[in-house]
């Protein structure tokens, strides 16, 4: 059977890492996935990166609208591994950890979290404050993945792409999809 996972795309910076997560499971016929994009991330999409929303909605196998909260996502009954946010804005960690479903991917991830599937957060912000650590804790303790993009030195990036596929490496490693995108430690 097929993995399933859910990518969201929210309007922090560091769009490419949802994007770069969608090019890695897309050359896995093995894996399904689900894109939501919010609507910040049209914006922050447009910005950061030359991709546009339909090529990015290309790399999903299916893509579900921000407001649509009767997508097959939005219920448990779905089955699905588990879902990245990918980045994840302060404003989205916000809405999950508190519960609130005032978009398809809070919805999602509170699917997912009270499924007890795997829910990773590429959250991006800095400095984090005291607010931000608090739902960060919460929602470890509730079994999240917390996994800012920071880079690894030991791997020698020589470009923004390895420090890109470094991180995405790592959160592929979470679901256990089989990655040459991180350098392990101490490969030659």
């Amino acid at each position: 059977m097929k993995k399933r996972i859910i990518i969201a795309i929210t309007g922090a910076s560091g769009a490419i890492y949802g994007i770069r997560l969608l090019e890695a499971m897309r050359r896995d016929k093995n894996i399904e996935t689900h894109l939501i994009i919010s609507k910040a991330a049209h914006i922050t999409l447009a910005e950061e990166t030359g991709y546009s929303i339909k090529d990015v909605e290309k790399l999903a196998d299916f893509t579900h609208k921000i407001t649509d909260m009767a997508a097959s996502i939005s219920s448990g009954s779905f089955k699905t591994d588990g879902m990245i946010v990918a980045p994840c804005s302060m404003k989205s960690l916000a809405e999950i950890a508190t519960g609130l479903s005032l978009t398809l991917i809070s919805r999602a991830a509170d699917v997912i979290l009270k499924e007890k599937r795997k829910l990773v957060l590429m959250v991006r912000e800095t400095p984090f404050s005291s607010i931000h650590l608090n739902h960060m804790k919460n929602l470890s303790d509730m079994g999240a993945f917390i996994a800012p993009p920071l880079p690894a030195f030991y791997n020698k990036p020589k470009t923004l792409d390895d420090i890109i596929n470094h991180s995405v490496g790592r959160v592929l490693d979470i679901f256990e999809i089989d990655n040459k995108l991180a350098r392990r430690w101490k490969d030659k």
